[in-house]
């Protein structure tokens, strides 16, 4: 077998600097404020009764 031909830039690895982890943050942020608004909207539906009205 033979190995293929790769060039060195490509073979180097990431420093940890050049990570930038607000984008993950941002991920993360919308997905739970999307949880919350989810749980907040089942609240109302099913144990309050008079919160907003599903039509459809």
């Amino acid at each position: 077998m033979y190995e293929s031909e790769v060039a060195e830039a490509e073979t180097e690895s990431v420093d940890h600097d050049a990570f930038d982890p607000v984008g993950t943050a941002a991920i993360l942020a919308v997905y739970f404020l999307v949880i919350t608004l989810t749980w907040l909207f089942m609240y109302f539906v099913e144990f309050l009764g008079n919160g907003p009205t599903v039509v459809g």
